[in-house]
């Protein structure tokens, strides 16, 4: 079995997804580039946050060293087919958390890997069962959490996660955003594959 890994980057600036990855004793350099993140409207949600996180691979294919491996990841937070992103204001927030707010939600996180020329991204899916808020406690969040740089307007580790998230099918990590074991999985596979 695969214990260590080559040297990887981390396509990401996401200071939980880079904790995430230290906690895996996987020792990584965070490069960031720019990829334009818009996608294909008649794709599933599941499949754009996999498009999304190829395409933030890509970007690293002219540049990459043959023993490097590059991580990506995008995640995205839907209800009703509706894909919530990262909310723009105070009042962008507070809609989402009112659409959340009594129901269950879908957080999918697309990975991809990029190592010798050959991309490899699978996504994990999370569901999500939260209370019914008051709009009291919503502006609290808001107000003291500024959830402006999170996917669905809420961090799962942060107060609305202890006090208003009832429970969650699937990888916790998924939803703070990277699913720690089917990564470590899905990396050992494609090492073993390549050996």
């Amino acid at each position: 079995m695969i214990t260590s890994f080559p040297p990887v980057i981390l396509a990401s600036k996401s200071p939980r997804r880079q904790e995430l990855l230290k906690q895996m004793d996987i020792d990584f350099r965070v490069v960031l580039k720019d990829v334009d993140e818009s996608y294909p409207e008649d794709l599933q949600p599941r499949d754009v946050a996999v498009y999304i996180a190829r395409k933030k691979a890509e970007a690293f294919d002219d540049s990459l060293q043959d023993d490097e491996i590059v991580v990506t990841a995008d995640t995205i937070v839907t209800i009703d087919n509706l894909i919530l992103g990262k909310p723009e204001n105070e009042e962008d927030a507070l809609r989402m958390l009112s659409l959340l707010s009594g129901r269950t939600h879908e957080v999918i996180t697309g990975v991809a890997f990029l190592y010798k020329h050959e991309i490899h991204a699978f996504y994990e899916s999370t569901t999500v069962y939260f209370k019914e808020m008051t709009e009291a406690e919503m502006l609290f969040y808001i107000r003291n959490y500024k959830p402006f740089d999170k996917a669905g307007a809420y961090g799962i580790q942060e107060w609305i996660g202890h006090t208003a998230i009832e429970k969650i099918e699937g990888s916790y990590n998924n939803v703070v955003g990277l699913p720690t074991f089917r990564l470590s999985q899905e990396l050992r596979k494609m090492l073993e594959r390549g050996e």
